[in-house]
């Protein structure tokens, strides 16, 4: 059975927040990890959601990647394909999302695309083109200081605008015209179409503007943005007679054993978890310059976890505020201090799983990402719903694996708990 929509995830825990966005509204999607090497999208999937680590990666390695998960999706029959980033925008001036937009836009030969980042259930709200986290402009969240991409510039018709090639613009369909509904949005992308204008940046403050803007974009064959805009897509197949009714969301397998929680996100709502969760269970920090000078291993910590999970949940993170991510990127350079947090989490990861841990809960884009290299994981079906935008998921394949992957920003401060009280 061919697949109807097609989507490629700029890292990990955004796809899984795709999918889910998916699964609620009734499009049952499977997330690949990477691009699928010869295996076609299994039955029963109206949605396919390709991850990729692709959001910090060099520009031309990120298009290569996603222009060859548009090809697999493609070869599954997709009629549509959704470009999926951070609800944050998180990229810098050279990239990634203006780049692989407009190498998806020409390799599917389209005239244009939107983006719409905007996801009122977490607070992410795009007005006059301006992002907006909760009441704070973009610039004045927490996201200002992000190890990787710190985001500085709240205007995202002028901040994408950089990332564009050369002679092109983007454009803006501002909020009042969005009230309007779906047909004067349709009609409005038409004309600026004609005008020359492919890239263009939509407003949206609340889920009925994305469920306008999802009906408006029934005819494009590449949507970008959060999860949320997904959320109107499904009832457009439905429509078109393509889609049946019913629900998109799997129940989770129940597995023996504790849960291991690694947190590797520094965002201000991970370190309010981890803060949480070290108050009730046991908890061990990663320090990157100790890591650096042997002072501490990641086989220790595996083991300091395995000794502790017999009896409940482990909490092993790296999650540290503003001064001390600065002064351990001053020690190292930013790129070797995320790598060797990542390698350890892998190889704790996988020393886990051999000793038997088989229920993972994991905080951070590029920690999820190392983190299900290394356990071998390719593909996940979606469970129920933790916090919006963070489900419960398990593994095709053997063995089955129960993992909640949670971009940083998301969920509640009692997140880890929810999350741990819904295992069966």
């Amino acid at each position: 059975m061919a697949i109807l929509l097609g989507a490629i995830g700029d890292d990990f825990t955004g796809s899984t927040d795709l999918a889910l966005m998916l699964g609620k509204h009734g499009m049952p999607a499977v997330q690949y990890l990477g691009v699928p090497a010869g295996q076609p999208a299994p039955a029963g999937a109206q949605a396919a959601v390709v991850a990729l680590k692709s959001r910090t990666a060099p520009v031309q390695q990120a298009v290569a990647q996603s222009l060859a998960a548009c090809g697999w999706l493609l070869a599954q029959g997709a009629r549509q394909i959704f470009f999926k980033y951070c609800s944050t925008f998180d990229s810098t001036a050279q990239g990634n999302i203006g780049p692989v937009a407009a190498a998806l836009l020409e390799r599917l030969g389209a005239g244009q695309t939107i983006f719409c980042p905007a996801f009122p259930a977490n607070g992410r709200t795009v007005y006059q083109g301006h992002l907006f986290v909760g009441s704070a402009l973009l610039s004045e969240s927490g996201m200002r200081h992000h190890p990787l991409t710190p985001m500085t510039d709240p205007n995202l018709v002028r901040f994408l605008g950089r990332q564009l090639p050369a002679h092109s613009r983007a454009g803006l369909l501002p909020h009042a015209l969005v009230r309007q509904g779906h047909q004067a949005l349709a009609a409005a992308l038409a004309e600026l179409e004609g005008q020359g204008t492919r890239y263009v940046v939509v407003d949206a403050l609340t889920d009925q503007d994305l469920m306008e803007i999802g009906r408006a974009c029934a005819g494009l064959r590449l949507i970008t943005g959060g999860s949320g805009v997904a959320m109107g897509l499904p009832e457009n197949f439905r429509r078109a007679g393509l889609l049946p009714a019913g629900g998109g969301l799997e129940p989770l397998p129940a597995l023996p054993g504790g849960a291991a929680v690694l947190a590797g996100s520094c965002s201000e709502a991970t370190r309010g978890q981890v803060a949480a969760m070290a108050q009730a269970w046991p908890s061990l920090r990663l320090d990157p310059l100790a890591l650096a000078a042997g002072g501490q291993g990641a086989e220790q910590a595996a083991a300091w976890a395995g000794e502790h999970l017999a009896r409940g949940p482990a909490l092993i993170y790296s999650s540290a505020g503003p001064e001390e991510v600065g002064r351990a990127q001053e020690g190292l350079g930013r790129a070797r201090a995320g790598e060797l947090v990542e390698a350890a989490f892998a190889r704790i990861a996988r020393a886990l799983r051999e000793a038997g841990v088989a229920k993972f809960i994991v905080a951070g884009g590029e920690t999820s990402g190392a983190v299900l290299e290394a356990l071998g994981v390719r593909a996940l079906r979606i469970g129920p719903e933790i916090d919006p935008g963070v489900p419960w998921t398990f593994s095709l394949g053997e063995p089955t694996l129960c993992l909640a992957l949670k971009s940083g920003n998301f969920g509640g401060r009692d997140f880890f708990a929810k999350a741990l009280g819904m295992l069966p």
